[in-house]
């Protein structure tokens, strides 16, 4: 994008360059919270000092961008998100490098695939580039919160609602897009211990024309009776089948979904049922970069587990941004459990984690240019 970020003295951040310049106003919190310690962090508990905030008026569009101390919303009772789940949200991360310097993973893939979930809830578009302004002036006003420990980071909840104050199936008039940040732990303090999964034909997640491959809030509501189901029979999370034949491969929990089965890596294509991870094309994109054999096609689950009772099922991963990659050591399906390499974390999932993390804390060369670095703030005088 060629940004300069400034921030004036009175209170406001400037993008400078292409696209246009944008001014988004500040106002500083006065009373800061104390800031856990990088060895005490965890997942989604603590959250920065700010926030950023732009809402959406028919007849005026996305107005008013500014950083506001961190608060809670004073919402209707009737307000349409809380009744009919229109609202959408993603998530990345923004990484404190060896260097000292701040980096977003692929953040425009991220606000692409926000813009692509707000058109499946009919919630009209943000500007791809507002979106990518909020994240750097919010991580710029909080770069503190930002933790240094190696694999820590600042995880970004971009978010929208809709607003509006009605009873009624339509979309609304007004909304509001906000992002909040949370300083976040290490996923594996001590190790990646791999998982164990229940691939089930009893649930569905999604099916074709549907939701399935936008990031909203309803879908999510919807996967969590399954896993509780799955949690009380001893698995981690649900490997969700196809919701027509209740064969093909989906996703696991809220990742994507990754095997190896002779020397070939195996992802399920994106038919609009699939999230479309940033991490799992990442993951194709460095396994193609090796000269290994990545599909992208259908695999049933009778396939996997013939390839699991036949020794042909080398490794099984899921990817996101939380965890990078979460190994997968047991899958059930129906009254059989299967064993995936001694239930321990195969050499190629754990060669994928640490190339993707080594690029995400600059330790290594970035090819892709997949690390977008934080603009710095100069402050200037208003004039």
């Amino acid at each position: 994008m060629g940004l300069a970020l400034i921030e004036d003295r009175d209170g406001s951040v400037w993008f400078d360059g292409e696209p246009a310049p944008t001014a988004i106003t500040v106002a500083r919190t006065s009373e800061p919270k104390v800031r856990t310690a990088d060895d005490q962090l965890q997942f989604g508990t603590v959250f920065t000092d700010h926030m950023f905030r732009v809402d959406y008026t028919e007849g005026r569009g996305w107005h008013d961008p500014r950083i506001v101390p961190y608060q809670g919303f004073d919402f209707d009772p009737a307000t349409a998100v809380l009744h009919y789940a229109q609202a959408v949200f993603d998530g990345l991360k923004a990484y404190r490098g060896k260097d000292g310097a701040i980096r977003l993973f692929r953040p425009r893939r991220h606000a692409e695939r926000l813009v692509n979930s707000c058109r499946k809830l009919c919630i009209p578009d943000l500007d791809v580039d507002l979106i990518l302004q909020s994240f750097h002036a919010l991580v710029g006003v909080d770069q503190d919160w930002v933790p240094g420990k190696r694999g820590t980071a600042l995880y970004l909840r971009p978010t929208v609602v809709a607003t509006e104050p009605f009873l009624g199936v339509r979309p609304s008039n007004t909304y509001t897009y906000f992002l909040i940040a949370s300083p976040v732990g290490s996923y594996y303090a001590e190790g990646i211990n791999p998982v164990k999964i229940l691939a089930t034909d009893k649930y569905v997640r999604a099916v074709k024309g549907g939701t399935g491959d936008a990031k909203t809030a309803g879908n999510y509501a919807a996967s969590i009776y399954a896993a509780v189901e799955a949690k009380h029979m001893g698995y981690t999370q649900v490997l969700w089948l196809d919701g027509v034949e209740h064969r093909y491969l989906d996703e696991v929990g809220t990742m994507n979904i990754m095997l190896q089965i002779d020397a070939e890596v195996i992802t399920p294509p994106l038919p609009g049922t699939i999230l479309p991870g940033v991490t799992r094309d990442s993951i194709l994109t460095l396994c193609r970069d090796w000269g290994l054999k990545a599909s992208e096609r259908p695999i049933t689950i009778q396939e996997v587990m013939e390839a699991a009772r036949n020794g042909r099922l080398k490794e099984m991963w899921g990817t996101g941004t939380a965890a990078v990659v979460s190994p997968v050591g047991e899958l059930g399906f129906k009254d059989e459990r299967v064993t995936i390499n001694g239930g321990k974390t195969g050499a190629l999932t754990q060669k994928l984690y640490d190339a993707i993390v080594a690029i995400q804390y600059a330790e290594a060369a970035d090819p892709h240019d997949w690390t977008t670095t934080l603009a710095p703030f100069q402050v200037r005088q208003t004039a």
